[in-house]
């Protein structure tokens, strides 16, 4: 029994490589744009702006500036939970903007192994 496989399916050595480039460039440009990403800086703020975070695409925490008026001696508690809010905004930024300038590149591609 034959399979009757239409014109175009299946490809053949030709198509393959076809794809096998396709997938290298793929990787190429998200190489180049994940490290455009890991280079970018980004200034978050929390407390309205009482606290601001500076983190690279890295996720490394490069500033932490505080306004005098959050820093109160008798509310340690209050800093301490403006700068865990502001850190991890901080971070979801990063990933939210790494991830969507990646699918970009892969139209959303899902080829665990691959990239």
């Amino acid at each position: 029994m034959r399979a009757n496989i239409p014109k175009g399916m299946g490809g053949g050595p030709q198509n393959m490589q076809a794809m096998i480039r396709q997938a290298q460039k793929m990787q190429e440009d998200m190489a180049a744009k994940q490290e455009e990403l890991d280079a970018r800086e980004y200034d978050v703020s929390a407390g309205g702006g009482v606290v601001n975070v500076k983190i690279n695409g890295k996720k490394e925490i490069l500033a932490i500036d505080l306004k005098p008026e959050i820093v109160d001696p008798d509310d340690i508690e209050t800093l301490s939970d403006i700068l865990v809010a502001a850190v991890n905004e901080a971070i979801k930024r990063v990933e939210d903007t790494n991830s969507a300038e990646l699918n970009k590149i892969t139209g959303s591609m899902n080829m665990p192994g691959l990239f």
